[in-house]
């Protein structure tokens, strides 16, 4: 019987080390298991504490009982008279230790070593699934569709369960089963089935990371992404910048041939993209936020971030965008209330009188994805 337990310490130890579970929180919570089946087993009303031998698997079962004058019950409590037998410097209020280990607990025991195992095992494993994914928050992943649930989409991860909940799709994609796509990490819950990991679709740090992914220069720091703005789906507008002169933020973004930018509206089935030029300036930022439309000037009142920006007739429909997108993505970018007029509504003077003053202004150079 020696041997069986010392087999299943041993066991014990592998699953601690395996498992990265600490061997004495382990062996602590077999005591308090083997404790409890003791209680439900023999004596409920006993107080007891089991010590359980680290390197043999020995157990012994101890009664907890208080030294008092005259015992009214001996399940919890010993006499003074009784308890000095044991030990003279006994006195009341002392407790004292009585083994009443059950020479029928073997089996009893060990299976409730093997059941407090199974369950710190889940716990831990639990455990670290949460942390591994928790550290991975507005961070994106590769995975695969495991299922459509009426409106969600279930995410198979292997190890926890992800979800694309209807408010973070894109609502021209349609997901397909075992279809494999990037998802950028919301959130991560823990609930009683395990870990939840919360995805997007359309978060504007799906595209943030996307381009970090794909242009080097972003990843190392050269260029920066400023600021995004995305109607998912449909279009996006990114702002970037580089401290370095002789570095092309947007040429850097686009990539030979479009095929940095391409891959990433791959990624996104279509939606198109327009990479602008971050600039301190607000007048150029905001004629650069406009792209792929001409801005002829631009009047801005700083304190309350409004402006006005002036265009050509022609190009009039092209900056406000088909039911506003462009114009309404650009003032997301930017930060900017943006007020669209044309050449001949401003010849006509067809402008408040606002006191702004309108500064003459030609857009940097940008990119968009038709």
């Amino acid at each position: 019987m020696g041997t069986e337990k010392q087999d299943l310490i041993g066991a014990f130890r592998e699953v601690s080390k395996e498992k990265g579970i600490s061997i004495d929180v382990l062996f602590g919570a077999i005591e308090a298991a083997l404790a409890a089946a003791y209680k439900k087993n023999f004596n409920a009303a006993q107080n007891v504490r089991v010590a359980l031998n680290h390197d043999t698997g020995e157990y012994h079962v101890y009664a907890i009982k208080t030294v008092v004058d005259e015992a009214q019950n001996d399940v919890t409590e010993i006499s003074l008279d009784k308890a000095r037998r044991l030990n003279s410097a006994y006195e009341i209020g002392d407790t004292i230790e009585e083994e009443v280990t059950p020479g029928n607990f073997g089996r009893l025991a060990a299976q409730a070593a093997r059941q407090v195992v199974v369950q710190r095992i889940r716990e831990t494993e639990r455990l670290n699934v949460f942390d591994e994914y928790s550290k991975r928050v507005n961070d994106i992943l590769t995975a695969t569709v495991q299922c459509v649930e009426g409106k969600n989409v279930i995410i198979d991860l292997g190890n926890a369960e992800g979800l694309l909940a209807p408010a973070e799709q894109i609502p021209t994609e349609r997901y397909l089963l075992n279809e494999r796509m990037k998802l950028y990490i919301v959130e991560v819950k823990n609930n009683n089935k395990g870990p939840q990991v919360l995805f997007s679709r359309t978060h504007p740090g799906l595209l943030k990371r996307l381009f970090e992914l794909e242009v080097p220069e972003i990843s190392d720091g050269v260029v920066e992404i400023k600021s995004v703005a995305r109607e998912p789906g449909m279009r996006s507008k990114i702002a970037v910048y580089s401290k370095e002169e002789d570095i092309d933020p947007v040429g850097s973004c686009v990539g030979q041939r479009g095929m940095r930018v391409q891959s990433i509206v791959d990624e996104l089935h279509g939606e198109k993209i327009d990479i602008v030029k971050w600039n301190p300036d607000p007048v150029k930022y905001i004629a650069n936020s406009l792209s792929p439309a001409k801005v002829v000037s631009v009047a801005v009142k700083e304190d309350e971030k409004i402006s006005r920006v002036i265009v050509p007739d022609h190009q009039l429909s092209l900056a406000i965008g088909k039911e506003g997108q462009n114009a309404r993505l650009a003032a997301k970018l930017t930060g900017w209330k943006i007020d669209i007029k044309s050449e001949s509504q401003a010849a006509q003077g067809d402008l408040d009188d606002d006191g702004m003053t309108a500064v003459s202004v030609t857009g940097e150079k940008s990119f968009s994805v038709d």
